[in-house]
C-alpha cells in the first residue's frame, strides 16, 4: 500500500487531497497544527490515517513527522507540500510588520524546503527507491493580487525549489511537481463571493470552482509512474480573472 503525506491537512484543500488519498487506498499521514482538526479527518478517512500535529516551520517539528511516517509505515510515496498562510490583504507593503513577512517566509518558503528535505532523504534510501513530491504553489506564483507581497514572493520562491528539486531529485527516482491553483472553494476563499481587490482598484466577486477539482488533479499527479512528471499544472475557475486583461 502506497504512502502520502499531506501538510495543512485539517481543513480546505490539505483536506480534500487528503481524503482523496485515503479512497484510493494510501496510508495516509496527515500533518497541520490543530491536532482536534487532523483528528476529525484521520476518522473519516478510516484505520489507514495517521494524524501527525505539525508546524512546518519548524525544521525539528518536520523531523518528527517524517520519523512518524517512517516507524509507522515504513516508506513514503507522495508528499503534498500544501500548508501555507500569507499576511492580512488590508495592509499595505509598507505598512507590513517584520513579523508578518518573516511568518510567510518560515511557513510558505523554510516549511516546503523542510519537508522537501526530508522526503529526500527518505525517498532515497528506500526500496523501492524514489517517490513523488508535490508543492502547492498558487496562482499567485505567477500573477500577484494587490497587497499580497509576502504570499506572492514566496510562492514565486516555491516555483524555484520545485525546479531545484526536479533536478536534484533525478538521480534518487524522486519526481517533484507543482499544482498551481486559483480559487477553489473552501472557508477561506468564501469572502471571493462578496468581491476581492482587483489590479485596478475596484472590487469584484470571484468565481470558485469546487475543491474537490484540486483533489483529483493532485491524485492523477501522484497516479504517474515516475517515470513520468506533470511538471507544472494549473487548475482554475474557469471564469475567474487571470487569464486576459482586466
Amino acid at each position: 500500500m502506497k504512502v502520502a503525506i499531506v501538510t495543512g491537512a485539517g481543513s480546505g484543500i490539505g483536506k480534500a487531497v487528503a481524503m482523496a488519498f485515503g479512497r484510493e487506498g494510501y496510508n495516509v499521514v496527515l500533518a497541520g497544527r490543530r491536532a482536534d482538526l487532523l483528528n476529525e479527518v484521520a476518522k473519516a478517512i478510516g484505520p489507514n490515517a495517521l494524524a501527525v500535529p505539525t508546524d512546518v516551520a519548524d525544521a525539528a517539528s518536520v523531523k518528527a513527522l517524517f520519523a512518524a511516517c517512517k516507524e509507522t509505515f515504513g516508506r513514503l510515496d507522495v508528499l503534498f507540500n500544501n500548508a501555507g498562510t500569507g499576511a492580512p490583504g488590508t495592509i499595505m507593503l509598507e505598512d507590513l510588520s517584520i513579523e508578518m513577512w518573516q511568518n510567510v517566509v518560515n511557513v510558505n518558503l523554510s516549511g516546503v524546503f523542510y519537508c522537501m528535505q526530508e522526503a529526500f532523504r527518505m525517498m532515497k534510501d528506500q526500496s523501492p527507491r524514489g517517490g513523488r513530491i508535490i508543492n502547492n504553489g498558487s496562482i499567485s506564483a505567477h500573477a500577484p493580487r494587490p497587497n499580497s507581497a509576502p504570499y506572492t514572493s514566496t510562492k514565486h520562491a516555491v516555483t524555484g525549489l520545485t525546479k531545484s528539486g526536479s533536478l536534484d531529485g533525478r538521480k534518487y527516482d524522486i519526481a517533484v511537481c507543482q499544482i498551481d491553483i486559483g480559487n477553489a472553494g473552501t472557508d477561506m476563499t468564501e469572502k471571493m463571493k462578496s468581491g476581492m481587490p482587483q489590479a485596478n482598484g475596484s472590487v469584484a466577486p470571484e468565481p470558485t470552482m469546487d475543491v474537490d477539482n484540486v483533489a483529483r488533479t493532485v491524485i492523477y499527479m501522484a497516479s504517474l509512474p515516475l517515470e513520468a512528471n506533470a511538471q507544472f499544472v494549473t487548475v482554475m475557475a474557469t471564469k475567474m480573472p487571470y487569464i486576459g486583461r482586466g
